[in-house]
């Protein structure tokens, strides 16, 4: 997860921190689909804000995974 993260273009403190709090939670099916973003990454912006990243989750269209994600995505960045 922490891998799929990053290549999203997650800085990888970030990724770690979030992995952890987002692989017991969802599904397999679900943590795949989080990682398939990891190909709409552009490598020409350098890291991906996670404002940014939450915005592409939500076109997955999974309340659960947004949901989860965004939890995972405040304690690792405000709390950290």
């Amino acid at each position: 997860m922490r891998a799929g993260l990053i290549d999203a273009g997650l800085p990888p403190s970030t990724a770690g921190c979030m992995a952890e709090r987002m692989v017991d939670r969802l599904s397999l099916g679900q943590l795949r689909r989080v990682q398939s973003l990891a190909s709409l990454r552009n490598s020409h912006i350098g890291d991906l804000t996670v404002d940014r990243f939450l915005y592409k989750l939500r076109a997955l269209e999974d309340p659960e995974i947004l949901a989860v994600t965004s939890k995972a995505a405040v304690a690792c960045t405000l709390l950290r």
